[in-house]
């Protein structure tokens, strides 16, 4: 419906177009996302960690300092992005971690000249994916971003609709409510 979507850790796995490390007859993808991830690219529960992420485009858009502290819990790694797909984080990789889908020799080799990092925050279009869980940061910048997109979206909606009405201009749409009421009788 061209809404935005926000998918963090396992909800940016379910948004991925491909996964690697699932199961056989893993979970099915809602796909939308340019990206290759890995499940559980950092490793199980036991291996949660948090670290600071640099942010440009955040901090570039909502202010603050210029790093973010990303709790990681058994969290996915995005391993490869289509061109349409912009990186907001990465993160230093482990260095038994090769973050290359591809088995050439070649691409081994370049990798191991360059520092391994995984991308660990993307956005496409009205797609944002976070591998990480900013909800359990008191650091609010990750959910402003998401919702100006929201706002953005809804915008742009509205424009489109008003500048293709012909009606009333008095018109008024009735409230929209995102929970039933609860009315006592």
């Amino acid at each position: 419906m061209g809404k935005p979507v926000w998918g963090t850790c396992a909800g940016l796995i379910f948004l991925a177009n491909k996964a690697t490390g699932q199961k056989t007859g893993g979970q099915e993808l809602i796909v939308g996302l340019d990206c290759m991830v890995h499940r559980n690219f950092f490793g199980s529960q036991l291996q949660s960690f948090e670290a600071e992420l640099l942010i440009p485009k955040i901090v570039a858009e909502e202010g603050g300092p210029p790093s973010f502290r990303g709790v990681f819990i058994r969290a996915p790694g995005i391993i490869e992005v289509g061109p349409e797909v912009e990186v907001l984080a990465d993160i230093p990789t482990p260095s038994d971690k090769n973050v290359h889908s591809g088995p050439s020799v070649e691409s081994q080799q370049e990798n191991a000249r360059m520092e391994n990092k995984v991308i660990v925050a993307v956005k496409q279009g009205n797609l944002l994916a976070t591998a990480f869980h900013p909800e359990l940061t008191a650091d609010t910048r990750w959910h402003s971003y998401f919702l100006k997109m929201t706002s953005a979206i809804s915008e742009d909606a509205s424009s489109s609709i008003i500048s293709q009405s012909t009606e009333d201009p008095h018109f008024r749409k009735p409230p929209i409510f995102d929970l039933p009421i609860y009315q006592q009788q």
